[in-house]
């Protein structure tokens, strides 16, 4: 066996059973969070709901049944998101020990052959 070197079993990054299993069931499905909170953003007033606007004028109750019913289906795409679409990391870039970072630019001379 090589010292320090992977030689067999998955690679790196590679994910398991499990979990390729349930991204495929997810794909599958054909509606991701990510999917669903973009149709939210697109979507069209509920049927009931577009009945009462064409019927009466813009109410107080009418406009919080509009908000309500938005609200609610946001708020259930954004908790099924992080089991879907992994966050991103804040990254920071340092120099040694968490210092200013450094950078030495290193301009050469263009140094044709001489006669």
């Amino acid at each position: 066996m090589a010292r320090g070197e992977k030689t067999g079993g998955r690679s790196k990054g590679t994910q398991n059973k499990a979990t390729s299993a349930r991204f495929r069931e997810i794909a599958e499905s054909g509606l991701t969070p990510l999917d669903y909170m973009l149709n939210i953003l697109r979507a069209e007033v509920p049927p009931e709901l577009k009945e009462r606007i064409e019927k009466e004028a813009l109410s107080v109750d009418l406009i919080n049944a509009l908000s309500s019913w938005n609200a609610q289906r946001f708020e259930a795409a954004k908790a099924a998101a992080p089991y879907v679409h992994p966050r991103l990391q804040n990254t920071a870039v340092s120099g040694p020990d968490g210092g200013p970072l450094i950078v030495n630019v290193i301009k050469f001379a263009d140094q044709s052959p001489s006669k």
